[in-house]
């Protein structure tokens, strides 16, 4: 191979390169490859610990992890829910974030005895919301908004129906369902830590 056509291609591929980063600096998210999300969250109305209602509107422009518990179990709830803690802790004072936790068993969760809960938490139910509802409209929401539980799962009615699941979702800014994780795993619960970090720099 001759000097000069070592040079033009050398040439070319900085010229290349130079592109790239400029294109990369004057078009945001240029470099960055793009998953298609999991989902999107779906129009919502449910109640807070408070009594007071909680919409999809609420969520619009925050990023937010959702997750299914009961007050009462006994078995994988409290340890979601000390993992939960660390996501609380770590996020606590951004503006930009919470946390909904759905029961999944709304004829015993009612906002009362959510309230009780959260006290027993000692956490701000402005940032750590706990919610309760129609049992279809919940479950609605976990299984065709949040992507969490597998709607197959449904196949009996809503009256004997129970869902019990160890996944989070992560919902960005836009309503978009990120990513999903396993809430019992101290290595998923850490990832998600890094992923709610870079989705509120966006």
């Amino acid at each position: 191979m001759s000097k000069k056509l070592i040079f033009y291609i050398a040439f070319f591929a900085a010229l290349v390169i130079i592109f790239f980063v400029v294109i990369s600096k004057l078009i945001p998210g240029f470099a960055t490859s793009r998953m298609p999300p999991i989902g999107y969250v779906q129009p919502f109305r449910f109640i807070t610990q408070d009594g007071e209602q909680f919409t999809d509107k609420d969520v619009a422009g925050k990023v937010f992890v959702a997750e299914y518990f009961f007050t009462t179990c006994k078995g994988i709830c409290p340890r979601l829910n000390t993992n939960m803690r660390l996501i609380y802790d770590r996020f606590k004072n951004e503006k930009d974030f919470l946390i909904l936790s759905h029961t999944c068993n709304p004829e015993t969760d009612s906002a009362s005895r959510l309230k009780e809960y959260a006290d027993s938490m000692k956490v701000s139910t402005d940032r750590w919301i706990f919610l309760t509802g129609r049992k279809d409209s919940l479950y609605y929401q976990a299984r065709l908004s949040y992507h969490i539980d597998d709607p197959k799962n449904n196949l009996r009615s809503i009256d004997e129906d129970f869902l019990h699941t160890q996944f989070f979702a992560l919902v960005d800014k836009k309503g978009e369902v990120k990513k999903i994780y396993d809430g019992l795993k101290q290595s998923e619960v850490e990832e998600m830590i890094s992923d709610i970090e870079k989705l509120l720099k966006k």
